[in-house]
């Protein structure tokens, strides 16, 4: 665990505050307790690792899952609706990786900046697929908090700005799986119950 001259623990006292970077879309939303951008990320990673695709790098995809939003520790997580430009965002975010992974021995500095970039640019296989799992993750975790809330069908813009972005088989399964099950969900909730019933 070689570091640079700072050493490893800035850096990693930095990408804890992904622990406390609560996910702008559910706050906008106005959900109770937000998962943080760790959250997020972990599921992605082990979204990753339950892959079966023997094309797939699965290696570098949870590695790519644990780097793609690392920067968010410095600059937040910026959201569709703060209204800041792809190229502004991606400017903040190259500024904060170079920042946080300065500390860092010149081999790491360079193998976690270069994933993050492969995930930026979506230059691979394995970053196009990551970033579908980005996606999936997101609307799983919609569906979750439908059920928390018992409020079928209120997180719909979710599922709408991901609508035909999804093509990796196994992916396009399981967001069938969740958009079944939440419209089973949806469409229970719309029944009379015998109560209503006079």
């Amino acid at each position: 665990m070689a570091a640079g001259p700072g050493g490893l623990l800035p850096f990693l006292r930095l990408v804890g505050q992904l622990k406390r970077v609560p996910r702008t879309g559910w706050v906008y939303r106005n959900i109770e307790n937000p998962e943080s951008v760790s959250d997020h990320m972990y599921r992605m990673a082990v979204m990753a690792l339950a892959t079966e695709d023997k094309k797939l790098n699965k290696d570098r995809c949870i590695r790519l899952a644990l780097v793609h939003d690392m920067a968010e520790c410095i600059v937040g997580d910026i959201a569709p609706a703060d209204n800041v430009s792809k190229e502004e965002k991606h400017k903040r975010e190259e500024a904060a990786m170079k920042q946080l992974t300065r500390q860092l021995s010149e081999n790491l500095r360079k193998e976690i900046y270069e994933l993050w970039e492969e995930y930026e640019y979506q230059s691979t296989a394995e970053a196009r697929f990551v970033k579908e799992l980005d996606q999936c993750e997101m609307i799983l975790q919609a569906f979750e908090y439908e059920e928390l809330e018992k409020t079928p069908g209120r997180l719909q813009d979710f599922y709408d700005s991901t609508a035909g972005k999804f093509s990796h088989p196994e992916i396009v399964q399981l967001v069938s799986s969740v958009i079944t099950e939440r419209n089973e969900k949806i469409a229970a909730t719309s029944k009379p119950s015998s109560s209503d019933i006079v």
